[in-house]
């Protein structure tokens, strides 16, 4: 019962605080360095399956062994460290690979998936192990 507590704990503040990433305080920063890249319209369905993927990855990687050590230190760093390599993989293979690609958006980007990572995950673990 913690597990689907931490998912869904972790899920609400992950897409919350990515929801107003994108849409309310970086949205224009991508637009504006990705505009000829960029979708005329989001593709919910894979966007949904990006969210629910990757909440399973901060549940496993960094919930799971905090509410097993009982330390929300190890949520904060395992999140931190799975976002910094998701999103690192994603942003230096997009470097690498497509023209143009910009280098801030990679670094803003990389710092971002770090810290919202991170943040949900260590908030998934404060409310699994109060709730469950």
């Amino acid at each position: 019962m913690s597990y689907a507590i931490a998912y869904g704990a972790t899920a609400l503040i992950f897409l919350t605080l990515d929801y107003v990433w994108l849409g309310h305080v970086a949205g224009s920063f991508y637009r504006e360095r990705l505009a000829g890249l960029m979708a005329d319209q989001v593709n919910f369905a894979v966007a949904g399956a990006f969210y629910l993927v990757y909440v399973v990855g901060i549940v496993i990687f960094a919930v799971a062994p905090a509410l097993r050590s009982g330390n929300w230190q190890d949520a904060a760093l395992y999140g931190c460290l799975f976002g910094f390599f998701a999103y690192a993989t994603y942003d230096f293979t997009n470097l690498a690979t497509l023209r143009d690609w910009p280098v801030a958006v990679t670094l803003v980007d990389i710092a971002w998936g770090t810290f919202v990572t991170g943040f949900s995950a260590t908030v998934g673990y404060v409310i699994a192990r109060n709730f469950a």
